[in-house]
């Protein structure tokens, strides 16, 4: 009886310390950013561009990042503008383990070109980022293509895929897909609500709810 007892606590034991070391996998929980975005006219040429993101492992649990965007753009004519600017990210890289997490400051530089052909406004954008962190620096080159299509006077529906290249180690470095919809309250108010589909080399894919709220001031006048 008592070896039979001492098997039963060990097995226990064995069974339990495997389920601990075993990590959980974050690219099988449907997560969710929560996201602001502004865009404040300062003149005919120039306006200050401003976002703010909460990003979750999972739908309203877990926090992975926080990200704060600040910058100018300036427009060179109705197509074709540029971007400078300041993100500040908190990131917590592990998925339900209290393992810390880190600072990141980053400068990026984007070069934002539109069109379109018939309704559907095309947007592509090249974006460079320098990127402080942990004693290390880094640097990304993005380009995203964009595809918005209006419904009626409210509606509208977007496309859009993202690229990100690293010029650190592998070039791929990760991908976004998303699609989803915008609705128009007022000329100051949007409300977006969408899915995201990233692919990270070497970890998997993660899928994400989109939900945004984006304002829009004019100080000109």
């Amino acid at each position: 009886m008592k070896k039979l007892t001492l098997l039963t606590i060990i097995l226990f034991s064995l069974n339990n310390f495997a389920q601990q070391s075993i990590a959980p996998d974050p690219t099988k929980e449907l997560g969710a950013w929560y996201m602001y975005k502004g865009s404040h006219q300062i003149s005919d040429k120039f306006s200050l561009k401003s976002m703010v993101q909460f990003r979750f492992f999972e739908i309203g649990d877990d926090m992975q990042q926080f990200i704060v965007r600040l910058g100018g753009n300036y427009k060179f004519s109705k197509t074709i503008s540029a971007a400078v600017g300041y993100v500040f990210l908190n990131t917590d890289r592990t998925f339900n383990v209290d393992a810390g997490d880190f600072n990141e400051h980053r400068i990026y530089e984007d070069l934002n070109v539109k069109h379109k052909i018939a309704t559907v406004s095309f947007t592509h954008r090249l974006r460079g980022e320098q990127r402080f962190f942990e004693s290390t620096t880094g640097n990304f080159l993005r380009y995203q293509i964009a595809l918005s299509q209006p419904i009626n006077e409210k509606w509208s529906a977007y496309l859009y895929d993202e690229t990100f290249l690293d010029f650190e180690g592998e070039s791929y470095n990760q991908n976004w897909l998303g699609a989803g919809f915008k609705y128009k309250v007022s000329t100051t108010l949007k409300l977006q609500a969408g899915y995201q589909l990233i692919n990270v080399n070497e970890i998997g894919n993660f899928n994400r709810i989109l939900l945004g709220v984006a304002i829009s001031t004019n100080h000109r006048k």
